[in-house]
């Protein structure tokens, strides 16, 4: 059987990077999901093909992770589709990186509201459904920034190190109803990001983990599914690095 047989899965912002390695790995293991994407409907179609293609059961929709009314609109479209909602991923993220000296009031607020703000929003709109079934998973993507940060993003940094802050309260707030909360935080993940950085920059990035390589969407994927199943039922408000070793506490 497969792990995530049964169940219905939101993922957002999962057209491209790690988003779509999580997608892409939960059809794999059997659930129904749905993701969000905020611009390209052209590329999320192409996405949700290649997921029907393979066998999976998928519906998208356009929607800003920072807008809390569209938010609710994507959780009521997944009930009335589905019946139920298993797992959630907020996985939906930007960067604006720069210095603090340069960092302007635009940078600052847009990037606690996709990263930040987005995982309350969805949490919020998801929790009268979850709290009903007296089960879910909700797994949120921080970073290891979020744990030891990063100069030129302390926008970055401080979004994803609130992650980690409201979902241990939540773990504590809701797991007497049968749900649980964790974080997973990626280290330097192989994506098309990843991919416009000068080679010296790279060399650096590895030159600091363990493993001495980058790891890549599948290996963050594999521990969602871990955490989105019935293996990790024991399993909440913990942190959970994907890092080849780069961040040890």
């Amino acid at each position: 059987m497969k792990l995530l047989e049964g169940k219905v899965a939101l993922i957002t912002g999962a057209t491209r990077g790690i988003g779509k390695g999580i997608a892409e790995a939960y059809v794999a293991q059997g659930a129904k999901i749905a993701f969000t994407y905020r611009s390209s409907a052209e590329k999320a179609k192409a996405f949700e093909d290649e997921l029907k293609a393979a066998g999976g059961e998928c519906i998208s929709f356009q929607a800003d992770a920072a807008d809390f009314a569209a938010t609710e609109g994507v959780i009521k479209g997944i009930i009335e589709a589905y019946g139920r909602l298993d797992i959630i991923v907020n996985n939906a993220g930007i960067t604006k990186d720069t210095l603090m000296l340069r960092m302007d009031l635009e940078k600052w607020q847009s990037v606690l509201d996709t990263n930040l703000n987005s995982v309350f929003y969805t949490t919020k709109a998801a929790m009268r459904t979850l709290l009903k079934q007296r089960s879910g998973s909700i797994i949120n993507i921080s970073s290891v920034v979020g744990l030891q940060g990063n100069a030129g993003q302390a926008n970055y940094a401080a979004s994803k190190a609130g992650i980690i802050g409201f979902t241990k309260s939540v773990a504590r707030e809701i797991g007497s109803r049968g749900i649980r909360a964790n974080v997973v935080a990626p280290g330097f993940i192989a994506t098309e990001m990843t991919a416009e950085l000068p080679e010296k920059e790279l060399a650096t990035w590895l030159e600091g983990i363990p493993l001495k390589r980058a790891g890549s969407p599948e290996d963050v994927a594999q521990l969602c599914v871990f955490l989105g199943s019935d293996m990790s039922t024991y399993i909440t408000g913990q942190v959970m690095n994907v890092d080849g070793g780069m961040v040890m506490a």
